[in-house]
């Protein structure tokens, strides 16, 4: 472990940008994460994966690596294995790592950029599974005393892309690890959405298996997302916006067809990437960034764009939104 200043954080975003630490360190245990955080300055930050973060200027005081690694079984029965997982491990290789053991749960959740601390945070999903359907606890250092927590499912008061640790408790732990409870046998598929279903037909997949619908998804999301070592980016930059019926309807005077998802509390979901290519930024290039040609919930950075040239593109299309719908998106990633 060793404190340095004045540091790029070119290579731990990716979206390419290239701000700079005051001060950063990298931490492999809890041990050494609580030494850093005696010496730190403050405010102190905790980096990932830097795949959710949107630097509109460059961050004071310390920047903490979280490279705490490791998978530990910690229960094991007929039907199902728990698995601690150090807060650094990168969740995608968490998620092969769980398919090639034949683990089920995650399987729907590969290719999402990041590290395992991360995914609580923002209670990761995707094709209908979310962090929480097999969350079972986590264990975070509090900046501030250097204690260690648990936090059960009931703690963390995970929402939509949401939790507690975006909200009052933001900022004021780190991540060190978080246990899943995985099936061994009679694997729950998730299979309901559509690009999901004609994607495994279209591999001639009848029956499919976890590894199947982990391919499945790989190869869906490889079509429509840019790779961040080619092109800078954070993946879905807006939520899915959640909205009453009425809104939905008034939407659908003038787009009869507009793509939208029922809940369970009578509230639908529309598709963020669908209004916003209603509003014409699909493809489009504002300086150095723009909309993904592919996929209008990802912006990008074409190379040499500040965070403060993506942000202000992000409220541009925001603003847009909200005049043609009376939908106000809100950012997905967590713009510091």
């Amino acid at each position: 472990m060793q404190l340095t200043s004045d540091v790029s954080l070119l290579p731990y975003n990716t979206f390419g940008l290239d701000a700079h630490a005051a001060h950063f360190v990298e931490v492999h245990t809890v041990e050494e994460l609580r030494a850093a955080l005696q010496k730190a300055i403050h405010p102190v930050l905790i980096l990932g994966g830097g795949s959710n973060l949107l630097f509109a200027h460059d961050p004071p005081g310390l920047v903490i690596k979280n490279s705490i690694r490791g998978i530990e079984e910690v229960h094991r029965s007929d039907r199902e294995v728990r698995l601690k997982v150090g807060g650094g491990e990168n969740w995608h290789q968490f998620v092969l790592y769980a398919v090639a053991q034949d683990l089920g749960g995650v399987e729907n959740l590969s290719l999402i950029p990041g590290t395992v601390g991360a995914s609580p945070v923002q209670n990761i999903g995707a094709y209908g599974v979310e962090l929480k359907d097999v969350f079972v606890e986590l264990e975070a250092v509090e900046l501030a005393t250097g204690q260690l927590h648990t936090f059960r499912a009931a703690d963390c008061q995970f929402g939509y892309r949401d939790s507690i640790f975006k909200r009052s408790a933001k900022g004021r732990y780190c991540i060190t690890a978080v246990t899943f409870a995985l099936s061994r046998s009679a694997h729950h598929l998730r299979l309901g959405y559509g690009d999901l279903q004609r994607m495994l037909t279209e591999q001639g997949v009848s029956q499919p298996t976890i590894a199947d619908v982990s391919r499945a998804v790989i190869h869906i999301r490889s079509a429509k997302l840019p790779d961040p070592a080619v092109i800078g980016n954070c993946g879905s930059f807006f939520k899915n916006p959640e909205t009453g019926r009425e809104v939905l309807e008034r939407i659908q005077v003038a787009h009869p067809q507009a793509p939208h998802f029922d809940l369970p509390d009578g509230r639908v979901k529309i598709p963020a990437g669908w209004l916003i290519e209603q509003c014409g930024w699909k493809g489009k290039r504002v300086g150095h960034t723009g909309c993904y040609e592919k996929q209008a919930l990802v912006l990008v950075n074409y190379g040499g764009a500040t965070g403060a040239e993506v942000q202000a593109l992000a409220q541009a299309i925001i603003q847009s939104v909200e005049d043609k719908f009376g939908v106000r998106l809100e950012a997905e990633v967590n713009i510091l």
